[in-house]
């Protein structure tokens, strides 16, 4: 399975973890986000993340900035991104049952280390169900 990552500065934690986490598992990473943690601007590592989900370069992607909303607000301008702002297990399944989320956005600073682990387990392990739900994802696009 090949996995995405892009963070900014208040991920560069979670996200090294996350990477570690996943090549035990013989994942294949692409890691594009910052391995520092002075200040950067969250839109210039999530829009290659989401590029590589738009593109089917990857199976999924994962984002982490402070709230997860920027990193989310600026991969969902991809079209064909379903990015999901998840700070727990149940929801970030939910995400992939009924919405089939394919870029997990993570809150770093509104989730433990361990949390954050599990949710990306939780992630990649959970199917999308279809039926009632494959009609609703279908009209997400906007179509101009």
């Amino acid at each position: 399975m090949k996995i995405s990552i892009g963070n900014d500065h208040a991920g560069t934690e979670y996200k090294e973890a996350i990477i570690k986490h996943l090549e035990k598992k013989n994942f294949e990473i692409k890691n594009y986000g910052t391995n520092s943690n002075d200040s950067v601007d969250y839109p210039d590592f999530v829009h290659p993340v989401a590029t590589d989900v738009e593109n089917n370069a990857v199976d999924f992607g994962i984002i982490i900035c402070g709230s997860g909303n920027g990193a989310n607000m600026t991969a969902n301008k991809h079209q064909g991104v379903r990015s999901a702002l998840c700070w727990n297990k149940e929801i970030v399944a939910l995400a992939r049952q009924h919405n089939d989320a394919n870029i997990l956005s993570i809150p770093s600073r509104f989730t433990a280390l361990q949390q954050a682990i599990e949710m990306v387990d939780t992630f990649i392990e959970t199917a999308f169900e279809g039926g009632r739900h494959e009609n609703r994802i279908k009209k997400i696009p906007v179509e101009h």
